[in-house]
């Protein structure tokens, strides 16, 4: 089962572990408009052929627009045998109105 999480709870429990990944499979120009710092972006399409880029020992935590596709990349990669790997709720969304109101929501 995909843990949630919500912004906050990333930033407190997890931003701070070099063994976590923030994983954001948002298209180029999403991240353009809105970016979390320090996230590794791989589009969502492109998550299969770029699995080497993600280590198998971190717990990855997927971020997109408002969590649905976020959550497809989190089952997909658990699917693909990452054992950690949680589902950011609300998405870019969710992180401007919890931590940044200054990322603009589109």
């Amino acid at each position: 089962m995909i843990k949630e999480l919500t912004p906050t709870e990333y930033m407190r429990d997890y931003a701070n572990d070099p063994r976590t990944t923030l994983l954001d499979v948002r298209e180029a120009w999403e991240v353009q408009i809105a970016a979390a710092p320090k996230a590794l972006h791989i589009p969502m399409g492109s998550i299969p052929d770029r699995l080497a880029e993600l280590e198998r020992n971190h717990h990855i935590a997927v971020l997109c627009r408002s969590g649905g596709r976020s959550m497809q990349v989190a089952n997909f990669l658990y699917a693909q045998g990452y054992p950690t790997v949680s589902n950011i709720t609300g998405g870019i969304l969710a992180w401007g109105r919890e931590l940044d109101p200054s990322l603009p929501a589109y």
